[in-house]
């Protein structure tokens, strides 16, 4: 049985109400959904808590199931931040490539807080995106990789900075 299940079983069973269960371990009641909805899982906090309240072992309440669906659905977010990061950078790069031929004072501001934008985005991203991969073992070439892309982050904000201080 999925943890989602495990915990709708029991809240049910308690005669709790997903706004009395969240409301008993200090977290919304959509976060209660979530986890009931297969959606999102509790933190290690929440965990105890909920053991503790329905007097069950955090072991009962989770299976080899459910930490493979957390890996998967850390992975998956850990890939939509990669994809924004890059979308930031590609902002980033045709918003400097645009400041050189901007002439008027109002569109150079414009593209100016674009091309920041794109830089916070990506350095923001690219450091959510990478979270996941710092606690498993990485190839070299992994490691290599998100080296390159701290690197490329600073590299890429410095960039702008320069164009900005440059034109002004």
């Amino acid at each position: 049985m999925k943890f989602s299940e495990k915990l709708k079983k029991l809240r049910q069973e308690h005669n709790l109400t997903q706004d009395d269960l969240a409301e008993k371990i200090y977290v919304t009641r959509t976060a209660i959904s979530k986890w009931e909805t297969d959606n999102g899982y509790p933190s290690i906090e929440s965990l105890k808590m909920l053991a503790k309240l329905f007097n069950v072992t955090i072991d009962q309440l989770i299976s080899d199931e459910d930490i493979k669906n957390k890996e998967d659905l850390e992975l998956k977010n850990s890939k939509i931040n990669h994809y924004i990061a890059l979308g930031g950078l590609g902002i980033s790069i045709v918003c400097i490539i645009c400041l050189f031929f901007v002439k008027s004072a109002i569109w150079f501001g414009v593209v100016t807080g674009l091309a920041i934008l794109g830089a916070c985005l990506y350095f923001a991203f690219t450091q959510l995106a990478l979270t996941y991969y710092k606690d498993k073992k990485l190839s070299k070439k992994q490691q290599t990789y998100n080296k390159f892309r701290e690197i490329l982050s600073a590299i890429l904000i410095f960039l702008v900075l320069f164009t900005v201080v440059r034109n002004i």
